[in-house]
């Protein structure tokens, strides 16, 4: 009986230790999804004095202009999420596709590795400079295509190489010899043995994209002042770092937190194999 308990109780084990890493994240996106609505004051009007000191109704204090830190706080965070999790979702399905595509097709696969080793040359900040720049109004449109066409480069030579081992395997051969059609091998075949290491990739591009978003923010050719951006607050506020601290280290906190915790979670969720297959790369 002790024996057969064993599976029972290393199983739930498993999903405790999956709960704990998964539950920091979940809150962090939900806080920051909700935090618009939770501020105890108005983002965009001053309640203290310049870069005063927490204090009663303000325990953030104030930042360069006065305004409440944390209600900032809680409202810059949404852009940020929901910018970073289009990215991920966009650089790891468009790699997912790309890397199926070549591991069927090597010539196209040559290509796109030597496209992306070309790409993978492109500074980041320059990167989003050229894109955010010449975008029409700029914006966060434009600071998600910039994070797009950085993240594709780097996503899809790992999504080739773990396609490639499938594209190989003997009942997508056959299928592709019984004629089946480059689309229907690359969904139906390829991309549902790929899951695991999809899932472990998105985790890694949403911290890239988080980077990304929050640099562009930094370099203020996303969102613009006075508009509520941890980015932007850490950019805003440097001046009065001495005076008031938390006016930039809370949104810096709150920006290296969202990303370890999201990237844990993804990592928690995947199967070992998509761990190992995006580590060993």
């Amino acid at each position: 009986m002790t024996a057969r308990a064993r599976p029972g109780a290393s199983a739930r084990r498993r999903r405790t230790a999956t709960a704990v890493r998964v539950l920091p994240a979940l809150l962090l996106v939900c806080l920051a999804l909700a935090g618009p609505w939770l501020t105890p004051h108005p983002v965009d009007t001053p309640v203290t004095g310049p870069y005063a000191p927490p204090g009663a109704g303000t325990p953030l204090g104030g930042d360069q202009l006065g305004r409440d830190v944390l209600s900032r706080l809680l409202a810059g965070g949404r852009e940020l999420v929901v910018s970073s999790l289009v990215v991920a979702l966009l650089v790891t399905g468009g790699a997912a596709v790309l890397g199926a595509v070549g591991a069927l097709r090597p010539a196209v696969g040559r290509l796109v590795e030597r496209t992306a080793d070309l790409l993978m040359l492109l500074p980041a900040v320059l990167g989003i400079l050229l894109v955010t720049l010449s975008w029409p109004d700029g914006g966060r449109l434009a600071v998600i295509a910039a994070a797009v066409g950085l993240g594709v480069p780097y996503a899809v030579r790992l999504a080739v190489s773990a396609a490639a081992p499938v594209a190989a395997s003997g009942y997508v051969e056959a299928a592709a010899a019984g004629g089946e059609r480059l689309w229907h091998l690359v969904v139906r075949d390829v991309l549902p043995n790929l899951r695991a290491t999809l899932l472990a990739l998105f985790g890694l591009r949403f911290v890239a994209a988080v980077y990304v978003v929050a640099t562009a923010g930094f370099l203020q050719v996303g969102p613009q002042p006075p508009a509520a951006d941890w980015a932007l607050m850490i950019r805003e506020n440097g001046a009065g770092i001495l005076l008031d601290p938390w006016a930039v280290l809370a949104p810096s906190a709150a920006i290296g937190l969202l990303a370890m915790s999201v990237n844990l979670a993804a990592a928690a969720l995947a199967p070992r194999t998509g761990r190992e297959a995006v580590t060993a790369r």
